[in-house]
């Protein structure tokens, strides 16, 4: 996007040089301290996704090489601007104080499995990108939650919503955003019993609260297939489904996952 907020998913295309005698053989780079992986696409251009981080100040720095059939190396870079975002004004919501008056033991329970899930986006930029067709929504449902709002728990705890949230009541359908494997199924302090996919390439999504997963890890999972149910485990004020996503470490919004043109990177029939 032309102005993306903290947490976006950006675009990058390489459009290279001629060069009849000397082809471009690969690509690398990062961004965000998140390797990249680009595709050479239809067009002939070299493409990949990138991520803002939420915290992201002003300007965010990919750098690219490009290696030459020849051996010899180019250097490009690009900086992507990142406008000034107010700060949300914080939803006040009420849920059990059990999530809100944390003691030692659980504060560190939970920066365990905040680390957990980092550790997921980091080892699935050494996943092959499994998905060729677009993501969807995990849920037909109308989205109750946005990406970037605050929230404050019982006036005490105030944070920011790092995902997308569904509506729903227990038992609903939730299905897999788009194919990938099972990275994790288990039960977190704040987002109840949990479900991680690692789609490749740097791409996991989550789903939290449910009251039943209907996989387990190692599960390859399809595009649109039921993975489990709905419902209104952990810090939650009911029963509904909140989609989470990842591009490595950074956190990101998962609805800018649904907004990528498969025909924007679309790769070669032929092409690994």
């Amino acid at each position: 996007p032309a102005r993306p907020e903290p947490g976006a998913i950006v675009r990058l295309t390489l459009d290279p040089r001629p060069a009849r005698a000397d082809s471009i053989r690969t690509v690398t780079g990062h961004m965000a301290g998140e390797p990249l992986h680009f595709v050479r696409a239809d067009s002939g251009r070299w493409r990949a996704i990138g991520a803002v981080p939420v915290n992201a100040d002003r300007t965010v720095l990919a750098s690219v090489v490009v290696t030459r059939a020849s051996g010899k190396t180019e250097a490009v870079r690009a900086t992507v601007v990142v406008p000034p975002v107010e700060p949300p004004k914080a939803e006040p919501l009420t849920v059990d104080t059990a999530f809100t008056q944390l003691d030692s033991l659980a504060v560190a329970r939970v920066a365990r499995e905040n680390e957990r899930a980092r550790e997921l986006g980091r080892r699935s930029h050494t996943t092959p990108r499994m998905w060729t067709s677009a993501f969807h929504r995990p849920r037909g449902a109308a989205v109750t939650g946005v990406f970037g709002s605050g929230r404050s728990f019982n006036g005490r705890v105030t944070s920011r919503h790092l995902g997308v949230d569904f509506k729903g009541v227990t038992g609903d359908d939730v299905q897999a955003a788009n194919r990938g494997v099972v990275a994790l199924v288990d039960t977190f302090l704040l987002a109840g019993t949990v479900v991680y996919v690692d789609h490749g390439a740097g791409v996991v999504t989550g789903y939290f609260h449910l009251s039943k997963p209907l996989v387990t890890a190692g599960d390859t999972v399809s595009r649109g297939q039921s993975i489990a149910l709905v419902g209104a485990t952990g810090r939650v004020t009911g029963a509904h489904l909140h989609w989470s996503a990842r591009y490595g470490a950074l956190t990101v919004n998962p609805l800018d996952l649904v907004a990528l043109d498969r025909r924007w990177y679309a790769v070669p029939a032929g092409s690994r």
